[in-house]
């Protein structure tokens, strides 16, 4: 018996060791944290349950990317395609911004980086897989067919073989081939639709003082300071609501009107989707300090914010993040989420 307790203990931790790069493979092909991080726990249930059937030939690695792509798959019968609401609608005026939400499947989801991004030693390859990860590309994938959007994450992002994924996928490399052109055609369709920032790994110093001075701003609710940040075209989201805007004008007379609550917030930073962000504490009247509201996800582009991004659901995302769900109004700072 102690045998076979070891045993099942060393196959438990060889397959944790994939848990975060399947995880990050999983959100690209679904869009959605949860069901991402659900597809992985499947995964791992079905390696676990009929490992004695793995024959060796192939690596312990490809077999369990290949389980979580047929389970990826499977959930993705439905069609459903994970949007931004840039994807879905017509820029709103300020004069005609209204908060309407739609359902939380409708939506591509915010991810921590640590849950998604395995430590790697090559910096090229670090860079690849946080741009993979980032909200326009993401969006992009949502685009695709379920199978090209797995070749074109298996082969782009992951760097296999064609001979690989045609392995992996019970087909043929010339369809792989094929399914990869297409794949590539669509992305490019979409290719500068929607300013996508480009953010230094790590942050350069011009960057680095860009979200000192953001801070500043917003937690002084200064809209003049904000307004100089903001590039003339930057893009704001708060999903679930559909509303989105464009431009500084309409983006801080929102904060000022249907925003205003948020005046007096605090921000912590945190590392989301390959991009710098902050989780959002709103001043909470009843209780005292501050009460969790949104993650906020920021695009940078040539010393300007983008894309100011904001995921609006507390009783998710902080927990997710693995941050607190209130801060003492006297506390000096907090320690960065995951």
């Amino acid at each position: 018996m102690s045998d076979g307790t070891a045993t099942t203990t060393d196959l438990d931790v060889r397959l944790e060791k994939h848990r975060v790069e399947l995880t990050g493979y999983c959100y690209r092909m679904l869009g959605s944290s949860f069901e991402a991080e659900d597809a992985v726990q499947d995964t791992m249930v079905r390696a676990w349950r009929s490992y004695e059937k793995f024959e060796g030939r192939s690596t312990l690695r490809s077999w369990l990317y290949r389980i979580a792509t047929n389970v990826c798959l499977d959930m993705l019968t439905a069609g459903n395609k994970r949007a931004r609401p840039m994807d879905l609608s017509e820029s709103t005026p300020l004069a005609q911004a209204a908060l309407s939400p739609r359902p939380d499947n409708t939506w591509l989801e915010p991810m921590p980086d640590a849950r998604v991004l395995p430590t790697v030693e090559d910096p090229a390859e670090a860079a690849v897989a946080k741009e993979s990860v980032r909200l326009a590309f993401m969006a992009a994938l949502q685009q695709l067919p379920p199978k090209q959007r797995a070749v074109l994450i298996l082969r782009e992002v992951l760097a296999w073989r064609a001979s690989e994924v045609a392995e992996l996928l019970g087909t043929t490399v010339a369809s792989v081939n094929s399914a990869l052109q297409r794949a590539r055609a669509t992305l490019a369709e979409r290719d500068g639709q929607s300013p996508e920032g480009v953010v230094s790994d790590p942050l350069d110093e011009e960057q680095q003082k860009l979200l000192e001075r953001y801070v500043a701003a917003f937690e002084g609710y200064d809209m003049t300071a904000l307004t100089a940040l903001l590039h003339e075209d930057a893009i704001m989201t708060m999903p679930p609501f559909d509303l989105w805007l464009t431009g500084h004008e309409d983006i801080t007379g929102f904060m000022t009107t249907l925003g205003a609550p948020c005046a007096g917030s605090r921000l912590v930073p945190v590392q989301v989707n390959g991009l710098p962000g902050f989780a959002q504490y709103k001043p909470d009247p009843e209780a005292g300090g501050f009460a969790p509201w949104a993650v906020q996800v920021l695009e940078i582009s040539e010393g300007r914010i983008t894309g100011f991004h904001c995921f609006l659901d507390t009783k998710r995302w902080f927990p997710l993040f693995g941050l607190p769900l209130h801060l003492d109004a006297d506390a000096d700072q907090v320690e960065e989420g995951v």
